[in-house]
């Protein structure tokens, strides 16, 4: 039995997690949220996960700041998903250890086009195993 990949969703907004967790499960992901960076850690303990979509600004340790640590102890791709949205935003995340940026407001559609595109790349980079995704559940 193939196993979707598990993504991991970490924005303090209530309203985006929920409308990412949705859209991502219709099109036959696995989702976890998590509303801070500690909440992620105690997942990413916990479970195995193959993408995470990062928020920069949360109370407590900001996005910037997780996503350097967790590039220091892993290759799981990385994708930033935030407000900030500037030229030079988009490059401290990538020099922090993003795999790709994506500013807020955002089209569901290009995010899931970019989660195709990030996991292909580590896919063939041998850093992810190779799993399809299922194909979304029928209705």
């Amino acid at each position: 039995m193939e196993v979707s990949p598990h993504l991991l969703i970490i924005d303090d907004d209530r309203e985006i997690r929920d409308l990412l967790s949705r859209f991502l499960t219709k099109h036959g992901y696995r989702v976890t949220t998590a509303k801070d960076a500690r909440e992620a850690r105690r997942i990413l303990a916990d479970a195995r996960i193959d993408l995470l979509i990062l928020d920069v600004m949360m109370p407590g340790e900001d996005g910037l700041s997780l996503c350097r640590d967790l590039r220091s102890k892993s290759a799981t791709p990385i994708i930033m998903l935030t407000a900030m949205g500037e030229e030079t935003d988009r490059i401290v995340g990538l020099e922090m250890g993003a795999d790709d940026y994506l500013p807020k407001p955002f089209n569901p559609r290009e995010l899931l086009a970019r989660i195709k595109a990030v996991m292909r790349q580590m896919k063939a980079s041998g850093v992810l195993p190779e799993r399809p995704v299922s194909p979304p559940p029928r209705p």
